[in-house]
């Protein structure tokens, strides 16, 4: 039986760019990401958002538009991972490097996907064009998608 706990992606976009975080440690490691974390007994979905986009860049906003959710399951992990994705367009702060997050800047047309996790090319582009979107995303390790299904929706 699987059980599935809660996670949170920000990713903070001000066309022509998109502002991306190099994890640094933990899960998901050398890899460019939005800026999320699990969700805290007691805490919302977007209250921990904004914390986590706080605690690992240095911006605070006042809007958050859900924009997806996806689960991911990892062979061999009993437990889901279901990601709420939030985009971000004005912020306040300065990008600033964390413990975990080093924040940059990049162009909408040079994002690094080849440096990111596998799944983000398919939803990445949904967003960016503020579609609304749920999926799905089997993983054998970091680096291999087994399944994925993602459609558009008209409410997340």
């Amino acid at each position: 039986m699987c059980t599935s706990r809660l996670f949170t992606l920000v990713l903070v976009v001000q066309p022509p760019r998109v502002l991306l975080g190099m994890k640094k440690r933990g899960f998901g490691a050398g890899l460019w990401n939005g800026f999320g974390g699990k969700v805290q007994p007691g805490e919302s979905i977007e209250a921990a958002a904004r914390r986590e986009l706080l605690e690992e860049s240095g911006l605070t906003v006042d809007t958050l538009q859900k924009m997806g959710q996806i689960t991911f399951e990892f062979v061999g992990n009993s437990e889901l991972m279901e990601v709420h994705i939030f985009r971000a367009d004005h912020f306040y702060g300065e990008p600033t490097e964390s413990d975990e997050m080093r924040p940059q800047w990049f162009q909408l047309d040079e994002v690094p996907f080849h440096h990111m996790w596998a799944d983000d090319i398919y939803w990445f582009p949904l967003l960016l064009q503020k579609k609304l979107f749920r999926g799905y995303f089997k993983f054998q390790g970091q680096d291999t998608i087994l399944e994925h299904t993602l459609k558009e929706v008209e409410e997340v």
